[in-house]
């Protein structure tokens, strides 16, 4: 499955991506370093594996999505890789919602290639999949993120304290949310329209 908006493609994460999801990663790192997950500190006694690679990584990614558990996505942008967009946590019955969660290379940040990106999988989870609410958690300090989802016309739904693990401590999300209701016309549609 490929989603396409002029030049802004999502399409599922390969293999065969290594070489240039690890560049951009690698050209990235302190760019990203303040915005990406790490893991806490483990009890006493207990161990943890490793730090996956990226085979590994996009095997279970992969599952994941196999299980209908999440999409992963690589963002193309004329035909370069430069970023990544998941959408998690998708839960169905009574709820019917999922997270996402995206980075960007900071060479084409500011481009508008994240807030189309985030519409064009935003329509896909409401008009294809039949989710009814998407969520995506920010850190209040992380403003070029933060313009993502006000540009969309995400509603902001209030502070989650310490949160997630990122950059080495408990840090606190500010929360952001549409449901299907908000756009009936579609997130891609009203984008472009803005």
């Amino acid at each position: 499955m490929e989603l396409r908006a002029g030049d802004v493609v999502l399409r599922p994460i390969r293999l065969r991506d290594q070489r240039e999801w690890q560049d951009a990663s690698r050209r990235n790192r302190e760019w990203l370093r303040r915005w990406e997950a790490t893991v806490p500190p483990v009890p006493v006694g207990r161990t943890v594996g490793p730090r996956p690679t990226y085979r590994q990584m996009v095997r279970y990614l992969r599952r994941e999505a196999s299980g209908g558990r999440m999409l992963p996505f690589v963002v193309q942008y004329q035909d370069r890789l430069v970023g990544q967009l998941t959408v998690g946590g998708i839960t169905w019955g009574s709820m019917c919602s999922a997270n996402v969660g995206y980075w960007i290379d900071e060479a084409v940040a500011g481009l508008g290639i994240m807030p189309t990106a985030v519409a064009l999988s935003v329509d896909h989870c409401f008009q294809a999949l039949g989710l009814h609410r998407i969520e995506i958690c920010i850190r209040p300090e992380n403003r070029p993120s933060r313009r993502v989802v006000e540009k969309l016309g995400f509603r902001s739904e209030g502070l989650r304290p310490r949160y997630l693990h990122i950059d080495g401590d408990w840090r606190d999300h500010l929360v952001y949310a549409l449901t299907a209701e908000e756009i009936p016309e579609g997130l891609l549609r009203r984008w472009h329209a803005r």
